[in-house]
C-alpha cells in the first residue's frame, strides 16, 4: 500500500460534491436536498484540507473552521425554515411548495 496522496482527498472531495449536487438537482424533498448541500460543503472542508497539508501550511484548516462555524448556523437557520414550511404547507415536497406567500 502506497502512501495516501492530495490526489486521493481531492477524489473524494470530487466524488462527494458530484454526490451532492445529484441530490439537489434530481431529489425533491426539502430535507434530502438541504443534506446534500451539506455534503457539498464537506466536500469543499476536504479540499480545503488536502490543499493546505499539501502546501505545509495551517491555512486551510483555519478555512475550515471558519466554515464548520458557518454551516453550523446555515443548519440551524435551515432547519426552521424547513420546519416552519412544513407545518404551514404540511409537506416536505419541493414542487407543492411554491408560494411563500399568502
Amino acid at each position: 500500500m502506497g502512501e495516501l496522496g492530495v490526489e486521493h482527498f481531492l477524489s473524494l472531495s470530487a466524488a462527494l460534491f458530484i454526490i451532492g449536487m445529484m441530490g439537489v438537482l434530481i431529489r425533491r424533498n426539502i430535507l434530502i436536498i438541504f443534506m446534500c448541500v451539506e455534503l457539498m460543503l464537506t466536500a469543499a472542508n476536504i479540499s480545503l484540507i488536502a490543499f493546505g497539508w499539501q502546501m505545509h501550511s495551517l491555512d486551510g484548516q483555519v478555512f475550515v473552521l471558519f466554515t464548520i462555524a458557518i454551516a453550523a448556523a446555515e443548519a440551524a437557520v435551515g432547519l426552521a425554515i424547513i420546519l416552519a414550511l412544513s407545518r404551514r404547507v404540511h409537506t416536505v415536497d419541493v414542487a407543492e411548495i411554491h408560494e411563500l406567500r399568502d
